[in-house]
């Protein structure tokens, strides 16, 4: 399901469909303040860093974690991401692995993420984090959670898409938000926000006023991998929170984009889906590519038929990031 249009509004005010929308908004609010007041949750013995956000939606927590996931292992720390596994069947706590567990079981994204640092996956957070602290953890990364009381956090990052900033600034259902952007700040330590230079100021101008912590912009760049991209007659499809921005960074390294195909986020890619789109790629005569997060969904039968292009976060600075984590996690 895509979020409606005019939750993304140009001059970052509502239109009139958000101002009918806006009491109930307000009502999604008081259930979360509700919910937030029912902690304190449980408290670790090593740090707990959330990587969270404002905005219902793809913002880039996941890469923005194996940012911070990677700083941290640089720092010689024993890392651990807990993660509730969203679209996985598996309750657990369960430490994900790549080689037994499928997104079925355990979701895309924490695939994705134990490719880097042990991950587990609960449905319960708590449970999870007693799991990476039963590891011997030294620091552990929630993977979103800013608007859960289960467990108490010593530090949460924000992330932020700059393009979409906080919308037209209103909660869901008149806007994109899970809470008003001043409230969610308070709990914030600092603000990630992820897109390229005119993003960047495009934020700056709409939304600039709203953040109350240190700021770190931050761009998603793709890996060399040695593919010769460019002309390359492609078919995209990604089941991403934004996939636009998948299709933009394809006709950035100079691929033919033939076709885009949009689906949903976490959209099963069922072997009926990708027989369609496989067909629809012989007509064409393209080259099937999708992002690393969709490709860990794909079915066996297609794994070596499609290809991916990996990401990574780059921050401008990662000096505020670097100092918060100095500040929470005892050495």
């Amino acid at each position: 399901m895509r979020p409606p249009r005019f939750w993304h509004s140009a001059d970052g005010k509502p239109g009139w469909q958000a101002r009918l929308l806006s009491p109930l908004g307000a009502l999604y609010a008081a259930g979360t303040r509700w919910r937030l007041a029912k902690g304190p949750g449980y408290r670790a013995g090593c740090p707990v860093i959330c990587i969270g956000n404002i905005n219902a939606g793809g913002t880039g927590k996941t890469p923005t974690a194996i940012a911070c996931a990677q700083i941290l292992t640089a720092a010689g720390l024993k890392v651990a991401i807990v993660s509730r596994g969203y679209g996985g069947s598996m309750t657990g706590p369960v430490r994900v692995a790549e080689d037994r567990h499928s997104a079925a079981d355990v979701g895309d994204e924490p695939l994705l993420l134990a490719a880097f640092v042990p991950t587990w996956v609960a449905k319960d957070r708590a449970s999870g984090v007693q799991a990476a602290e039963a590891w011997g953890a030294d620091a552990i990364l929630l993977d979103d959670g800013l608007q859960s009381p289960s467990v108490v956090k010593d530090a949460s990052i924000v992330v932020v898409d700059a393009q979409r900033g906080f919308g037209n600034r209103q909660v869901i259902p008149a806007g994109p938000l899970r809470e008003p952007v001043s409230v969610g700040m308070e709990r914030a330590d600092v603000l990630v926000s992820v897109g390229n230079a005119t993003a960047q100021e495009r934020f700056d101008r709409l939304w600039g006023d709203s953040v109350t912590v240190p700021r770190v912009k931050a761009t998603l760049k793709p890996l060399p991998t040695g593919m010769a991209w460019e002309g390359l007659p492609v078919l995209a499809f990604a089941g991403i929170g934004h996939p636009e921005k998948f299709f933009a960074t394809l006709r950035e390294l100079g691929a033919n984009l033939l076709r885009a195909e949009a689906l949903s986020d976490h959209q099963p890619l069922t072997p009926a889906l990708m027989a369609r789109i496989e067909g629809e790629a012989k007509l064409l005569g393209a080259q099937m590519v999708t992002t690393e997060k969709d490709a860990v969904r794909l079915p066996d039968a297609f794994r070596q038929k499609v290809l991916t292009v990996p990401v990574r976060l780059a921050f401008e600075d990662p000096g505020p990031i670097v100092a918060l984590f100095e500040r929470v996690i005892p050495r």
